[in-house]
């Protein structure tokens, strides 16, 4: 006897109310785009649970898939089988032979209201069963194997082995953000946790040739095709921002440099989002990280755009990024040895408190809006997806 199901439990989707089932739907859609490989499997989605009928794939594989879709709060493998109370019990005792351990617990669940016997009493009669034929012993508050059964109107589905799923919202149900893609640490694991969050991400990214190495891009196309695992396609573009970087330099104090570059990055963002129907600008800024992610700094900067700005990583401690980042399998990627614009150009002493007024003095020396027009104009876009790119 072998499981033959996965059972797909929503989590956070519970509070959707009335939207709820567009965002099953758009989940069933993410679902079956990152199992595509796996032609054998069937799906039959419902308002509280999607089942995956296995069809003799490989499930560990299935799972493994399946714990990377955001929306998903948990998977359980299982059996589907009659809800005659003899075949529970004896399916039941059959599974749990199988398993390793000592002490049980089962968990009825009676969605099917019309079935005769109530959860507690299916709950004591199953045990009992159990008890009488194995070893095992029950432990209510912390069993090694946990026996779940949810009796519905077609059918009993029996598990017991449930995996945690990636939580948060489904990819594509949220709006979408233009993303300040560094190639570092931060900004992928910025990316993850907006994905996580059911938004989409478009990238923008500023090169500045010669200075920076043409294999940041090779980088920043390897770190999105691991992102591609939550989002199929993410769009790219790259700023040409050496001429603008390089006036920075020439017509400012160099303490005010790193401000006012970002303020540069900032306006091509919001440029940028407007043009491609963006709701928010993000990045990977995590307070008091590096000097123009002070407060102070922040605010400055964000004083040239209106658009909301998101800063998933704000509080988050550098080595916890650096876990997200091994975990979505970015890190070993994001320390290749190319620095972007931000790290070429970075000052010795640069302004951790930086004054509004000084900076509008210095930005005032150069006509920086023709230089955005022109850079915008000379713009490289690059679409990454899965297996594939295409260059507009």
């Amino acid at each position: 006897m072998n499981y033959d199901h996965i059972m797909v439990r929503f989590g956070e989707l519970s509070t959707k109310g009335k939207n709820k089932k567009d965002f099953i739907r758009v989940l069933a859609k993410n679902i079956k785009n990152a199992l595509s490989d796996f032609s054998s499997l069937e799906y039959i989605v419902q308002f509280d649970h999607i089942y995956i009928k296995l069809n003799n794939e490989n499930h560990d594989e299935v799972i493994k898939v399946l714990q990377d879709i955001s929306g998903i709060h948990a998977l359980s493998l299982v059996l589907k089988t009659n809800d005659d109370i003899e075949n529970l019990k004896k399916v039941t005792l059959e599974l749990i032979q199988k398993e390793d351990g000592k002490t049980f617990k089962v968990k009825a669940k009676r969605a099917n209201k019309a079935y005769p016997i109530i959860s507690d009493e299916i709950n004591r009669i199953i045990a009992s069963n159990i008890l009488k034929n194995t070893n095992l012993k029950v432990d209510v508050h912390n069993p090694d194997i946990l026996v779940s059964i949810e009796i519905r109107e077609e059918s009993a589905y029996v598990s017991t082995h449930t995996y945690k799923g990636a939580g948060g919202y489904p990819v594509g149900t949220g709006a979408k953000v233009m993303h300040m893609l560094s190639g570092g640490i931060d900004s992928p694991v910025a990316a993850y946790l907006l994905l996580k969050r059911g938004l989409t991400i478009e990238c923008i990214h500023f090169a500045s040739p010669p200075y920076t190495n043409i294999g940041v891009i090779t980088k920043l196309k390897d770190l999105l095709s691991k992102l591609n695992k939550y989002q199929e396609r993410i769009k790219l573009t790259i700023i040409p921002f050496t001429k603008i970087q390089e006036k920075i330099y020439e017509v400012s104090d160099e303490s005010y440099a790193i401000t006012i570059m970002r303020r540069m990055m900032y306006r091509f963002a919001d440029r940028l989002s407007k043009i491609n129907h963006c709701m928010g600008i993000s990045n990977g800024e995590s307070v008091g990280q590096v000097a123009s992610q002070t407060l102070e700094s922040m605010n400055v900067i964000n004083a040239v755009t209106n658009v909301p700005v998101l800063r998933p990583l704000v509080a988050m401690d550098k080595l916890d990024i650096i876990d997200f980042s091994r975990k979505i399998d970015c890190y070993d990627i994001s320390i290749r040895p190319y620095e972007d614009c931000c790290t070429i150009f970075d000052p010795k002493n640069p302004k951790t408190k930086p004054a509004l007024d000084k900076v509008i003095e210095f930005e005032s020396r150069f006509d920086y809006e023709s230089m955005i027009e022109d850079a915008l104009n000379n713009r490289e876009v690059i679409i990454v997806k899965k297996g594939d790119e295409d260059i507009i």
